[in-house]
């Protein structure tokens, strides 16, 4: 990725963050002492057992490998602020979602390097260049992940009518960034979008699938109410594709590593308009 398109990613990036800090409190972060067992099973299913699950799915799944380390660096990555408002839209457990959110997103400024990592140095091996920079990744996520976070909440503190105002347009304009990052990764691989898009959407879609369906099944088990479960099946399949392209192309400049993020960013919004029409559908 050229410099000029690498610049305008993260830039792009860090207003989405920002936007997510306008929406966060300290609350948010002590929530996981006041209600200890829904905060923890949710952050297991997506510190742990998501990658987890990418890695069987590319173990038993014959992928490429641009594919296969496509899906990893997708399954390292935390919720974004789209998971938050699928679940309000779901009637789950929004408070939970946003709390889920915002310490998963701090916990994978240093899990993202050791997952990543591991997966390129395992799938690509030492004869393609890609390297890792481990204290690189880390400062850049920290610019374009908890710098922005705090900035909106520092925002929100300070001016909490204005970071209301700013709260909707700032959500729309995400989504339309989002859309653009996924419109030009995908002219950027017109040549191979087909072969991709056949081979990355099945597992693509089976992690999505597979991860809301773990996060919904532990929190039934854990004997969570039904607006916690949804809150955590979401958070456990909806990742944060911005961050996860960022990742690829910005900070390991290849673009073929995001073709697997950008389709599960399109597909996602499927399984989570079934959701949300299951909910409404129940009025719950």
């Amino acid at each position: 990725m050229d410099q000029t398109s690498a610049i305008i990613l993260a830039s792009s990036l860090f207003i989405i963050m920002f936007g997510m800090g306008l929406s966060l409190t300290i609350q948010d972060f002590k929530r996981i002492f006041q209600f200890p067992k829904a905060v923890v099973i949710g952050l297991i299913n997506q510190i742990v057992l998501l990658p987890l699950v990418g890695w069987v799915l590319i173990s038993i799944m014959s992928v490429p490998a641009e594919i296969a380390v496509g899906l990893m660096i997708l399954a390292a990555c935390p919720g974004g602020p789209t998971s938050n408002l699928i679940t309000h839209l779901a009637k789950g457990d929004t408070a939970l979602s946003v709390t889920l959110t915002a310490i998963s997103s701090l916990i994978t400024i240093i899990t993202i390097p050791i997952i990543v990592g591991f997966s390129l140095h395992s799938i690509l091996g030492a004869d393609q260049e890609v390297t890792l920079n481990i204290p690189k990744i880390i400062a850049q996520l920290i610019i374009i992940v908890l710098i922005p976070v705090s900035i909106g909440m520092f925002v929100h503190a300070k001016a909490p009518r204005f970071s209301q105002i700013m709260d909707k347009p700032v959500k729309i304009a995400s989504a339309i960034v989002l859309a653009l990052v996924i419109i030009g990764i995908l002219i950027k691989e017109k040549d191979q979008i087909g072969t991709y898009f056949r081979l990355a959407g099945i597992i693509a879609l089976l992690l999505n699938v597979i991860t809301m369906g773990i996060g919904y099944l532990s929190a039934k088990l854990s004997k969570l109410n039904p607006q916690q479960a949804i809150s955590i099946s979401i958070e456990s399949g909806i990742q944060n594709g911005t961050l996860a392209i960022a990742i690829a192309t910005v900070t390991l400049n290849r673009t073929d590593l995001a073709t697997t993020a950008a389709i599960y960013s399109l597909l996602m919004f499927v399984t989570a308009l079934v959701v949300i029409g299951i909910r409404q559908f129940k009025r719950v």
